[in-house]
């Protein structure tokens, strides 16, 4: 067999998924923000890992790093803040933004109404598994609890979400 026809049987599946429907059907929340599964890491050899985030209210994520993967937002709804580095950026419908790894970064929905965000990460890392093991966490997590779960997945908590009350 040749290179080129290994290949070729190895090449993903086509994956449709349609509009508010997760990959696998599942619902999941994180930071009390549903997370739709898009594009697994099973899809793409773990290559890429695409998400949906609806933030249903202001606010986002502690600030953290990726040590290996980059993170790409793309905004479908909304207005948020997003802080790489030192740099902050207003991003609005059709925006996007690419954090690179090992910059740390934060992003808050500042709008009035729900946000949508399209968010890739490249390569996939450990972002299933860690949206997987936040969305079995109970309650608002603590600094305490986090911290571990973020190292644990490839990444650092490196400060708290942006204060955008």
């Amino acid at each position: 067999m040749s290179e080129a026809t290994d290949k070729k049987k190895q090449a993903p599946a086509t994956v449709h998924v349609s509009e508010g429907v997760d990959r696998f059907g599942e619902s999941r929340r994180t930071f009390g923000m549903p997370i739709i599964y898009k594009v697994a890491p099973s899809d793409t050899n773990g290559d890429l890992f695409i998400i949906e985030n609806i933030t249903p209210h202001k606010g986002g994520p502690p600030r953290h790093l990726h040590y290996e993967q980059e993170e790409w937002f793309y905004v479908v709804e909304g207005e948020y803040i997003i802080e790489v580095g030192e740099q902050e950026y207003r991003l609005k419908s059709g925006d996007s933004l690419l954090a690179p790894r090992g910059i740390p970064h934060v992003w808050a929905n500042v709008g009035e109404a729900t946000g949508k965000l399209l968010i890739v990460f490249q390569p996939a890392g450990q972002m299933e598994a860690f949206f997987q093991a936040m969305a079995q966490l109970q309650g608002p997590p603590s600094r305490e609890e986090l911290a571990p779960l973020f190292q644990a997945h490839g990444m650092e908590l490196t400060g708290p979400p942006l204060n955008v009350s």
